[in-house]
């Protein structure tokens, strides 16, 4: 039977209107606790650091719990996160040194016909003094610290992996195959050659 009101109207299903107060207190307490869960969800940590916090709780609770086979499976698995995160950081870091690397090596082997000029215009007498004999020495101490260093010294023993023997005479003067003329200067980067030094070398009277 409906209940009247104080306008003398009935309410329909005869439910007094204090009866509705509590469900609609619980559909806004349920909303109020879903904004912190959604909150937390887009919060997202360090995948590392999350991995340590979680295996040292897991440490923590460990002697209370020794003797469970789920706590050690769980800290295994665990463990192995841990080992193929680290390891997953050491090789992106690694590869983000050697694109550094050969990013820096391309850039070293575009330049070498500019040093070949250089050289050139040197032995000339172009560059004895001026403004581009500065601008010279800075571009040559510029690409000294990318690693860029010169392969052309002479009476050293002839190493064919940075020379390339363009001429071969024998002299009395040698006890082993040497270096005695650099014909076009060789360059490498730190340990590594970019292009070998063309020279004559002289070999040992036979």
């Amino acid at each position: 039977m409906a209940a009247e009101n104080d306008n003398g109207n009935q309410t329909p299903g005869g439910e007094p209107e204090e009866n509705q107060e509590p469900q609609s207190q619980q559909a806004s307490s349920s909303e109020a606790g879903a904004a912190p869960a959604a909150e937390g969800s887009n919060a997202q940590g360090d995948a590392l650091s999350q991995a340590e916090e979680i295996l040292n709780s897991a440490g923590a609770e460990a002697p209370a719990e020794a003797g469970s086979p789920e706590a050690a499976e769980l800290r295994n698995d665990l463990l192995r996160l841990q080992a193929e995160y680290v390891n997953y950081r050491r090789r992106v870091e690694r590869d983000r040194d050697v694109a550094r690397e050969m990013a820096v090596i391309g850039m070293l082997n575009s330049i070498l016909p500019v040093m070949d000029d250089i050289d050139a215009a040197r032995q000339h007498g172009d560059l004895a003094e001026g403004p581009f004999a500065s601008i010279a020495v800075k571009l040559e101490n510029t690409l000294k610290g990318y690693g860029l260093g010169r392969i052309d010294e002479t009476g050293v023993e002839f190493d064919p992996n940075i020379h390339e023997a363009l001429i071969q005479q024998q002299s009395p003067d040698v006890q082993f195959d040497t270096v005695t003329q650099i014909l076009r200067t060789g360059y490498k980067s730190n340990d590594r050659v970019l292009r070998a030094a063309q020279v004559i070398v002289s070999v040992p009277e036979q």
